[in-house]
Parts: structure tokens; C-alpha cells; sequence
């Protein structure tokens, strides 16, 4: 039987009591139907994770008693933030999982000129939510102790200003330089643009050179802006990280 793995915003400790925030109780015990004595795993993001087991189990609550706390190694050793320009519905949402499982260590949502979609106020703030939940959600199915962040859309000419310390990178299909010829930076940290469906303008493409930031390509095919990060992760771990 596969042990439920929980995410949940609060301290841990070996060998103590956690009441269930609400969230997490309506997964555990409305969705999945577990009982008391159900062993689980819990973890907050801070890495590692906890062995535990349901207990006192009610009709609006529920606790997990914790035992032993287990360190994981899955994290890639490359520190890859990826500026990700805002796509429609599901593609956003697929990028972030994907992204997530891959080994991303923080996402920068981006507008762009060509950006066609249009977040303000509430809906914002409502959509930076739902992004950080589906990252949750990968970081539990992927085993992952660490979630990474999801940091609030900004404009992309002030995101390629903005980095710093890190290998800078922008996909872009009309590059014929691959990332092979690359160098791994010696702290591990790389900056990752990749573009909205209708591609980046070229005064995008050139203010990302100013600011340092070399056009790659990741072979002779165009991916769609949602399959981009799973195929730049991919590439990067094989050079440089963990696969």
C-alpha cells in the first residue's frame, strides 16, 4: 500500500502530536477516506520529511502522531530559477508541475509583450495561489522535502534586470548554439527565460542580452512554452545536476 505523502505549513517535530491544518484534513480523510492508524508521511518544506500515523480522527479534525524524521537526498545539486512567461489555462499549470518534478528550484512568472494573458488585483492574487498549490502538489508526488516558490508575475524586462550571480540563459530555436557548449557555473545557480506561445519579441530577445543572458538551443525542433522547461530541466541535470 502506498504511504499518503502530506504537505502541510506548519512546524514539525520527531516524536510529537500535529493537528491537521483544514486542508490537509479534507485530503486525508474526505478525499482519500483514511483511517485512524493509517501511516503517513508529512513534510513543510523545510527538507526531509516525518514517518507518522493518523489519530483522533473526528468529524472536523484529525492528527497525526509523528515518529522519526527521514532526510532526503533528491534535491538537484543546480539551483535553476526559471522566468516562465505566462501562458493560457492548463499550460501554465502543466509547466509548473512538470517544472516542479524536474528539479526547479523557483519560478518567476512572467509578462510579456506577447503575453496574451491578463491577470490583475484579486485574480491575481487568486491565480498565484492555485500556481503554488499545484507546485505542492507535484513536490508531494515527486517526493521532493523542499516546495519550490512561485514568485509573484512581474514584467519580463525588469525580470532579465533583475538577475544576478547566475548563469543567464533564453531559449530561443533561432540560436544554433547549444547549451552542450555551455560552462556549469561555479555556484550552481542558472537563470532560465523561456518565452509565451507567440515566442519573445526581438527587443526582448536583445534587452535579455544586454543584461548578460545568452540564446540557446535545445536542438532543432520548436517546443511548445509548456514543454520548454521539462526539456531545458532535463538537459541541465544531465550536464550538470543529478540525471
Amino acid at each position: 500500500m502506498r504511504i499518503p505523502r502530506i504537505f502541510v505549513d506548519i512546524a514539525l517535530a520527531e516524536n510529537t502530536k500535529v493537528e491537521l491544518p483544514n486542508s490537509a484534513f479534507q485530503h486525508v480523510c474526505k478525499v482519500l477516506r483514511l483511517k485512524n492508524g493509517n501511516p503517513m508521511r508529512l513534510f513543510n518544506g523545510q527538507g526531509g520529511q516525518f514517518q507518522g500515523e493518523l489519530c483522533d480522527v473526528e468529524k472536523r479534525s484529525a492528527s497525526v502522531q509523528l515518529s522519526t524524521f527521514e532526510s532526503l537526498n533528491n534535491e538537484s545539486p543546480l539551483k535553476v530559477t526559471i522566468g516562465q512567461t505566462l501562458s493560457r489555462g492548463e499550460r501554465m499549470d502543466y509547466a509548473i508541475q512538470k517544472a516542479v518534478e524536474s528539479g526547479v528550484y523557483e519560478i518567476q512568472p512572467l509578462f510579456s509583450a506577447r503575453c496574451e494573458v491578463k491577470l490583475q488585483d484579486d485574480r491575481l492574487e487568486k491565480r498565484l495561489q492555485h500556481w503554488q498549490q499545484v507546485a505542492i502538489s507535484a513536490a508531494e508526488q515527486s517526493g521532493r522535502g523542499i516546495v519550490p516558490k512561485i514568485k509573484a508575475p512581474m514584467n519580463l524586462l525588469d525580470w532579465v534586470a533583475s538577475c544576478n550571480e547566475m548563469l543567464k540563459l533564453t531559449l530561443h530555436h533561432h540560436s544554433a548554439k547549444p547549451i552542450s557548449e555551455y560552462q556549469q557555473p561555479s555556484n550552481n545557480q542558472v537563470a532560465l527565460l523561456i518565452g509565451p506561445e507567440g515566442g519573445l519579441t526581438e527587443q526582448e530577445v536583445e534587452s535579455a542580452k544586454q543584461h548578460g543572458f545568452n540564446a540557446i538551443a535545445l536542438g532543432p525542433r520548436v517546443l511548445r512554452t509548456e514543454t520548454a522547461p521539462i526539456v531545458a530541466l532535463t538537459a541541465l541535470n544531465l550536464l550538470w545536476g543529478d540525471v
